[in-house]
């Protein structure tokens, strides 16, 4: 039995090919869970031309999560500067492994034909974009309304118009299932998709930096509280579109890896690095807007607690309500992998604050009846010697009467 194992890494995930039992016992000893390379779902154009190559054995996908990142490196796997994966022959007999060599081009390897190779590294894109979109819709999912409902909500006609073409899309993926490619008729029907997508992005985006610079110009607590009370549903539904937009763009990668390996095969492993380099660019602007946000929530919860003597109510309602907006953000950072770590405000107890404030009186006091007692012993001090010196005056004015009174 054949024990080796191929291993290719894109940087999103890791492919394990080989005997199926090899592979479960790779997978096992590594603590790994993971998907079928070969899955029905994704059977495109790419898993239809790598499917000889997949056949010999069995091909599972494993999520490179930051837990997971390090098997790359553990396993000396080596990357091309070509196609940008990182590629090993993982030598096994009877389940043990005995070292890691150069990806092999020999017949022992089932993915001797670079071309087969791009097509493996098409469905490992693909599978990551499932799952990138999966998350989402859990994601989608812990939202207390449906999606649609909280879409339809919006009377933007931007929102609206991503709407259709989330329908459009999912039609397109649809027939890619039953036919396992994108045609030209399917493909001109989606093509021009993405403007509306980024349209309706970029749109969310500005109304999240609106929510922002609303409450960076308000400096009164009660105007604070309002703002991000009022902030608490509509950042959650604006997060909701861009999440949506983020999902509508992997699928239509997915469709558009298809479309490419159909007409400019050439090109695969060039425009699948492109796709993947686009969506890291798509995440910034959305960091960046999502950040400002939570920093406002920061600033507010901050001046909250300083002013809750003069404002408990509202003080307390403010920092509930920044901690709803900034957690509803930092699960949506968890759902797309962007790394934030953030600690929530505690409302300052309003009798906390009091009995601060009753300290710092009564250590305030303490040092100025310390004071008085100095300055007391001090005044004591020179009255003793003002009236010594008194004394002493009158002692000697009064001896020469006496002197007299006696010789009388």
């Amino acid at each position: 039995m054949d024990d080796d194992l191929q291993l290719i890494s894109d940087g999103d995930g890791l492919a394990v090919i080989g005997d199926p039992a090899a592979v479960d016992r790779f997978l096992a000893s590594e603590g790994l869970s993971s998907k079928d390379l070969g899955s029905a779902l994704w059977a495109g154009s790419a898993a239809a031309q790598a499917g000889s190559a997949l056949a010999a054995g069995s091909g599972r996908w494993v999520k490179l999560t930051k837990e997971y990142a390090h098997l790359v490196e553990k396993h000396g796997l080596r990357k091309s500067s070509a196609s940008g994966l990182s590629t090993g022959v993982l030598k096994g007999n009877s389940g043990r492994i005995r070292g890691i060599v150069e990806f092999a081009k020999g017949p022992r390897s089932r993915l001797n034909n670079p071309a087969t190779l791009a097509n493996v590294g098409v469905i490992m894109a693909q599978l990551a974009m499932q799952q990138a979109m999966s998350e989402i819709t859990g994601y989608l999912a812990t939202i207390d309304k449906k999606v649609d409902d909280v879409l339809r909500a919006q009377k933007d006609a931007v929102v609206a118009g991503m709407i259709g073409v989330g329908l459009v899309i999912e039609e397109a993926l649809t027939i890619r299932e039953q036919v396992g490619r994108v045609s030209e008729v399917t493909w001109s029907k989606v093509q021009a998709t993405p403007t509306t997508i980024a349209y309706t992005q970029t749109y969310a985006l500005l109304q999240l930096d609106a929510i922002a610079e609303k409450m960076e110009h308000q400096t009164k607590i009660g105007d604070l509280a309002k703002s991000a009370k009022e902030a608490e549903t509509e950042v959650q539904e604006w997060l909701a579109v861009l999440a949506r937009c983020l999902q509508l763009q992997d699928a239509f990668a997915v469709l558009e890896l298809d479309r490419v390996l159909d007409t400019s095969p050439e090109e695969l492993d060039r425009h699948r690095l492109g796709l993947r380099a686009a969506r890291q660019s798509r995440l910034e602007p959305l960091s960046r807007s999502t950040m400002r946000l939570i920093a406002c929530m920061d600033a507010a919860a901050c001046a909250a607690n300083a002013k809750v003597l003069l404002y408990p109510a509202a003080s307390g309602a403010l920092v509930h309500a920044c901690n709803q907006v900034a957690n509803t953000i930092v699960d949506f950072h968890e759902r797309l992998g962007i790394e934030l770590a953030r600690q929530s405000w505690e409302a300052r107890r309003w009798s906390d604050a009091a009995a601060e404030i009753r300290d710092k009186v009564l250590e305030t006091g303490a040092q100025g009846v310390d004071t008085a007692i100095d300055l007391g012993k001090e005044t004591f001090g020179r009255a003793r010697s003002v009236t010594g010196k008194l004394s002493s005056e009158i002692a000697k004015r009064a001896l020469p009467h006496r002197g007299d009174g006696g010789e009388d």
